[in-house]
């Protein structure tokens, strides 16, 4: 009974470093424009991209090169986890910005 209960708290702590260890790059979302607008992370890794949208509108983090979604509310922000990578670049845009809201992630 007892290792029923410790189990789930077992896996979680030993799944814990290995979150903590992927790359984090951050995305300001600001007037409908991303900032930066390329991002350079390594290439093999898993990386955690935030989006931290300070506008007043929702926006949708949208690339079909790296195969993500996420929609992000006014003032807040969301994660997407991306890779491992292989060398090159990938655009993404926001969705219902399309025409400002773009940019770039470069795996090298």
């Amino acid at each position: 009974m007892l290792i029923r209960k410790l189990l789930p708290v077992l896996l979680v702590a030993a799944c814990a470093p290995a979150l903590a260890d992927d790359p984090e790059f951050t995305l300001q979302l600001r007037e409908h424009r991303f900032t930066p607008s390329e991002v350079k992370v390594p290439a093999g890794a898993k990386v955690r991209l935030v989006i931290d949208n300070q506008d007043g509108t929702v926006e949708e983090f949208d690339s079909f090169a790296l195969n993500r979604e996420k929609l992000v509310f006014p003032n807040s922000k969301g994660t997407v986890f991306i890779g491992p990578l292989k060398p090159g670049r990938y655009e993404f845009m926001g969705e219902f910005n399309q025409s400002t809201a773009k940019g770039v992630v470069v795996a090298e």
